[in-house]
């Protein structure tokens, strides 16, 4: 059975897929996020990095609870 899947599902997907891999990356290497910007807020201790990835985390959870949503409410051919 296939199922009629939205732009929206697809956004969302590749949303929760992007905000993964930048928390995947963050924990493998931290210091990314200084080499990019420059910006050191945390002076080296890494309460950021762990902050960020807290963060990232959330997010690929919600927007992964979000497509599944959307994926449940898809209509069926």
């Amino acid at each position: 059975m296939k199922k009629i899947l939205p732009r929206r599902f697809w956004v969302e997907i590749a949303l929760a897929a992007f905000t993964g891999l930048l928390a995947l990356i963050t924990l493998i290497a931290p210091d990314w996020i200084e080499l990019v910007s420059g910006w050191d807020p945390d002076q080296y201790d890494g309460s950021v990095e762990r902050a960020i990835v807290t963060g990232l985390c959330l997010a690929t959870a919600a927007i992964f609870t979000l497509a599944l949503r959307e994926w449940r409410r898809a209509p069926a051919m």
